[in-house]
């Protein structure tokens, strides 16, 4: 009480000053005709502070999406169009809290004490500007881990490589072949829980004829050689996922005893395979160098996107336009490939076969750098010709 008697109140700013004082020591305004202590001016929080702590807490709750699609890709795809909407609006409210922010404290230091809500500005302000660094942090951070799956999936490759190889020495040195002597690429078998080959693949009774799939051929590997179902999926195929019988109302110990990944095989296998329905298919006296398995084709359909448009694929062109031939799992950025020696290697150009050929096209003639795009039941043009497919989507 006793400080309170000794204060003079400025008549303009409000400031309290000493009681011997003769100017403010805020705002500088004479205090000789202040006798006695004056009535404390209506302090008010800053309407601008106020509306930028609203605005920076809205850019944490839109930006929630954007950092949980970065971080956990299989929980929520990056590439749904509304992650990416949230996204841009929380940086056009990040702008626009950042800027009230700073107004807001300008407005509040010039006000002299009658106007309050520093705490709000500041907070608004530190908040913009954490937000705007943190989609960048998240990215950083992810790097190694995108570097890691690659590895993986290299990994992944390369088992399967060398069970294929026991597969053929158990089956005349062929290659995983679904099906019967003659049989077709159909996108899906007839029957994947069937108790027996020819309902399993429509064949006949002398095992002619019938239909089966990419997955198919690869699941025998699963079937036959012990291979565990989660070794066909990438970490970075976006909502691929191991192939678990339970889903479907099947006991999972009965791996052996079907004869594909499930009713949609594409969601639980992210590689593509040699085309093995045709006279082209691999044996272990085919060339060396030819590729027998990769990453999904870019130019077929998987049921979680689409394909790239092949008018955009230059293998004569920019970094940009050859790198549209490349796996989409890896951003672009290559692929991983099996070779027939057995050899897994990340290749940055989808033309590494022999010759420079294109392992996701067949040959357009003399054109093997680029070749034609595949589709359901394309065949290599040649014993050399690499031609690396995968069952489409599901029509919806």
């Amino acid at each position: 009480m006793e400080n309170e008697k000794h204060q003079k109140h400025c008549p303009q700013c409000g400031k309290e000053n000493p009681d011997d004082a003769q100017f403010c020591n805020a705002c500088g305004c004479s205090l000789t005709q202040v006798t006695g202590p004056q009535e404390r001016p209506d302090i008010k929080i800053s309407v601008l502070a106020r509306a930028s702590f609203i605005c920076a807490l809205c850019v944490l709750v839109l930006l929630a999406p954007s950092l949980i699609a970065l971080g956990i890709p299989r929980v929520l795809s990056p590439r749904q169009r509304w992650v990416a909407i949230t996204f841009l609006v929380s940086h056009i409210v990040l702008v626009v809290s950042f800027i009230l922010g700073i107004l807001g404290i300008v407005q509040i230091e010039r006000s002299g004490g009658r106007i309050a809500g520093r705490a709000f500005a500041i907070g608004a302000v530190l908040i913009s500007v954490f937000g705007g660094l943190l989609p960048a942090w998240s990215i950083i951070m992810r790097l190694p881990r995108s570097t890691a799956f690659r590895m993986v999936c290299g990994t992944n490759l390369s088992g399967l490589g060398k069970a294929m190889l026991i597969y053929a020495g158990d089956y005349h040195e062929k290659w995983p072949y679904a099906g019967g002597t003659n049989s077709v690429w159909a996108a899906r078998i007839p029957d994947w829980k069937a108790d027996n080959p020819f309902d399993a693949f429509d064949m006949q009774a002398d095992g002619s004829g019938g239909q089966a799939s990419i997955s198919s051929s690869l699941y025998f590997l699963v079937k036959y050689c012990d291979v565990k179902p989660k070794s066909f999926v990438c970490k970075q195929d976006d909502d691929t996922t191991e192939f678990r019988p339970a889903k479907y109302d099947v006991d999972n110990s009965k791996l052996t005893d079907l004869w594909d990944f499930g009713p949609n095989p594409p969601r639980h296998c992210s590689y593509s395979y040699h085309q093995p329905y045709g006279p082209s298919g691999l044996t272990t006296v085919s060339e060396p160098g030819l590729a027998v398995a990769a990453d999904r084709n870019p130019w077929i359909d998987s049921p979680f996107q689409k394909a790239r448009d092949f008018q955009l694929f230059d293998p004569n062109g920019t970094p940009e336009h050859v790198k549209t031939g490349n796996a989409i799992a890896h951003k672009t950025d290559g692929q991983n490939v099996l070779f027939l020696d057995c050899h897994v290697s990340f290749e940055k150009w989808s033309f590494c076969g022999v010759n420079n050929d294109n392992i996701y096209t067949s040959w357009d003639g003399g054109d093997i750098r680029r070749g034609m795009p595949p589709k359901l039941g394309s065949q290599p043009a040649d014993r050399l010709d690499s031609l690396l497919v995968n069952d489409p989507a599901t029509p919806k």
